[in-house]
């Protein structure tokens, strides 16, 4: 009975942890050494639930900027991998400009050429890897898997079987070059029990919430009365 119902106490505990809503949340920690859009020695901690390592340019005002100019998102393992992996690398790639080009048109005009009053947004994937279902599956719904992902969470801060994504972004004025604000971030992925078996969800998930927050952060730092927190 004792363990029955310990059994019971963690199937509770998981669904608390990963949720039926959440597809990512911030990872515990990321890799900075292969930073390549931005040089790491200028980046801070982030805190609260901003970007696990970020900078912002003091001396910036960000109201005098009406349009955005969005590179395609880079890949940077891109020689590194199969052909299979590439093709999904690259369909994130594609997910996360159109994540951003719907964020950010509800408040800028999109450009595609550089102009006085433009941000120059650049993202680039550093490195993913996708969900596993038959063990994301076993570690939400068996109670033995479901304990063990629970230990492996509370050890590393990534719960068994789900996906992550590491990206990292920079922010210039498009005219003049000058660095406005960066952030790298690494994402992991949540339990979802209706996306059990996608094996990409929980990457996706990240990169829409990093489009919707790129929003948010834009909008607050101009002290906008009406923005929406993801």
């Amino acid at each position: 009975m004792k363990k029955a119902a310990m059994l019971v106490m963690v199937a509770a505990v998981a669904l608390q942890l990963g949720g039926c809503a959440v597809g990512s949340y911030q990872a515990r920690s990321v890799d900075l050494k292969e930073s390549q859009l931005v040089n790491p020695n200028i980046l801070v901690q982030g805190t609260d639930d901003k970007a696990l390592y970020r900078y912002v340019n003091p001396k910036v005002d960000f109201k005098q900027y009406f349009m955005v100019m969005i590179d395609p998102v880079l890949v940077y393992k891109d020689a590194e991998l199969d052909k299979n992996e590439r093709e999904n690398y690259q369909k994130l790639a594609n997910n996360a400009f159109v994540y951003l080009t719907q964020e950010l048109e509800k408040e800028y005009q999109i450009v595609k050429t550089p102009e006085p009053g433009t941000l120059r947004i650049q993202m680039a994937i550093v490195d993913a890897d996708s969900s596993k279902p038959v063990r994301n599956t076993l570690s939400t719904i068996v109670p033995v898997g479901i304990a063990l992902s629970i230990v492996k969470y509370t050890i590393t801060g990534k719960q068994a079987g789900v996906g992550e994504i590491t990206a990292e972004m920079k922010i210039t004025d498009a005219s003049t070059g000058e660095l406005l604000g960066a952030a790298v971030d690494r994402r992991v992925g949540g339990k979802e029990l209706l996306k059990l078996w996608s094996s990409w969800n929980n990457a996706d998930d990240a990169l829409k919430y990093w489009a919707k927050r790129l929003s948010f952060a834009l909008c607050d730092i101009r002290r906008d009365p009406k923005c929406v927190k993801p």
